[in-house]
Order: C-alpha cells, then sequence, then structure tokens
C-alpha cells in the first residue's frame, strides 16, 4: 500500500492497541496509524501494520513485515504488550485515492474489526461501525481474523516463545528460578 507521507500528529509507545485506536476515533482521524507491536520493539522483529482511518474508522490494513492485508494483517498484530504508534494525518482525498486504487480490496476490513481483534472493545467495535459510511469498503470482508490467527503456525509459535522467555524472565525475578527445573 503506498500512502502519501501526511503530518506525523503523534508519536509514542502506548501499552496497547486500545490506546491507539480510541485516540483516532475520538479525533476522528483521517490519514493513518503505524503500529509496531511489542516483538517488533523489544525482539527487533521486523514489520510495523500500517492501519488506514478515514474520520476515524479503520479502512485498510496490510503488514510489512509479512506482506498480508485485511484481517490476516490484523491477526499479525494481535498480541499483548507495548505497541509504538504514529499518527498521521492525510488529506481526505488523498486517503480516498489509496482506498480506491487497485488491490485496496485485499486489505481492506470491517470497520469494527480492528477494534474487535487488537483490543477485545466491543463499545469500540460498535462506535466504528456506527460511524462507517455504507460505502466502507471492508463493510462486506468475510475474512475471519481470528481463523487466520490460528491458521499462522509461525506467529502462533513467535506468541508462546514470547511468554516463555517473559515467563522465565519474571521467574528469575521473583526469585522462582530453581521452581522451573
Amino acid at each position: 500500500m503506498k500512502l502519501p507521507r501526511g503530518a506525523v500528529v503523534a508519536a509514542r509507545v502506548a501499552d496497547d492497541h486500545e490506546v491507539a485506536l480510541r485516540t483516532a476515533h475520538e479525533e476522528r482521524l483521517t490519514g493513518y496509524l503505524v503500529l509496531e507491536p511489542s516483538a517488533t520493539l523489544l525482539l527487533d522483529e521486523d514489520g510495523a501494520g500500517v492501519l488506514t482511518v478515514a474520520d476515524g474508522v479503520p479502512v485498510l490494513a496490510s503488514h510489512t513485515g509479512t506482506g498480508r492485508g485485511g484481517a490476516d494483517a490484523l491477526a499479525d498484530l494481535a498480541g499483548p504488550g507495548p505497541v509504538k504508534v504514529e499518527r498521521r494525518a492525510v488529506d481526505a482525498s488523498a486517503l480516498a485515492d489509496v482506498h480506491d486504487a487497485d488491490g485496496a480490496d485485499a486489505l481492506a476490513v470491517a470497520p469494527g474489526e480492528p477494534a474487535r481483534v487488537l483490543t477485545g472493545d466491543r463499545d469500540l467495535a460498535a462506535a466504528a461501525r456506527e460511524r462507517a459510511p455504507s460505502d466502507h469498503p471492508g463493510r462486506d470482508a468475510t475474512a475471519d481474523p481470528l481463523a487466520s490467527f490460528l491458521a499462522d503456525d509461525e506467529r502462533i509459535a513467535a506468541l508462546r516463545e514470547d511468554a516463555r522467555e517473559e515467563a522465565k524472565r519474571r521467574a528469575d525475578e521473583w526469585g522462582f528460578a530453581d521452581e522451573l527445573d
């Protein structure tokens, strides 16, 4: 997905994806979010998620590391922990060109899917669906992000390994290292 550069509205590390999505929704951002999950920040993994938003409503999703789009990109972004968030504002007509470009349909997400998949926040998902226009490109998206995530053996293995390492770190920190042997 080729995006116009856009003006940086904010860049910071947030506790989770909910902060990023809620802020974009409340600000009615037209532009995009660049989301780098904790695995990228802490483990030097490649890639970030890019989520376009129109009036605060998610439209397209892609992942720069996996090259996947739509529901698959959301599955690639799913996971706990901090996330580096960059919000960029883009002119609505320039963003409309991106949304109408060839291949954009493969990147489309239903309006509430990013909130549901990345945060589990049903209220935020409902608010995005309610605000979305009737011609939203992802309204008819039929891909199931959970099924996509569960089918990604590499992503699940990486999350398990992250959890193991975090458990070991905490066990050492709390003095339970001998209990793990």
